[in-house]
């Protein structure tokens, strides 16, 4: 496994999180580390015409294609929000390792804010961080919703 940073790869995922705002997506950003692989992906729903594309599910798509299995056992997920109720399955079923998120989300959060999703009797339970940039992952979430009720297209160079 490479040498974990959890600040370097959660400022990768929100890089990614940008770029999803720069495309009109809602910016979240992930990053999941599993050994050599290092996977970047953003939320892709209008892009794709899939309400499935989060960025969470986006990049254990690529991982597991990567890796050439659906288990992507001993890995590390970084996102800057905290995941919903779908990425947490989508955690718990390819045995995600350990989850790091940015922000809380109180409306959708399903790790620990809306419910506790890995307190659930599923049958793996990641472990996780909680806190890492927190203020960044939420102010770019604040400035691109602000932006969208004045009707722009928030830019983020």
């Amino acid at each position: 496994m490479l040498c974990l940073d959890d600040r370097s790869f959660m400022k990768m995922a929100l890089e990614e999180a940008r770029k999803a705002a720069e495309a009109d997506e809602v910016p979240v950003g992930a990053v999941l580390v599993a050994g050599e692989t290092i996977v970047r992906g953003h939320n892709r729903m209008i892009m794709d015409h899939d309400p499935t594309a989060h960025a969470e599910i986006v990049v254990i798509r690529e991982a597991a294609r990567s890796i050439g299995n659906y288990r992507v056992l001993d890995s590390r997920m970084y996102v800057t929000i905290e995941p919903c109720i779908m990425c947490v399955g989508a955690i718990v079923q390819a045995r995600i390792g350990h989850l790091v998120y940015g922000a809380r989300d109180e409306r959708y959060g399903a790790v620990e804010s809306m419910i506790r999703g890995f307190e659930l009797d599923v049958n793996h339970r990641p472990g996780f961080s909680t806190g890492v940039m927190a203020e960044e992952a939420a102010s770019l979430m604040r400035a691109f919703f602000q932006a969208k009720r004045r009707g722009e297209v928030p830019k983020w160079s």
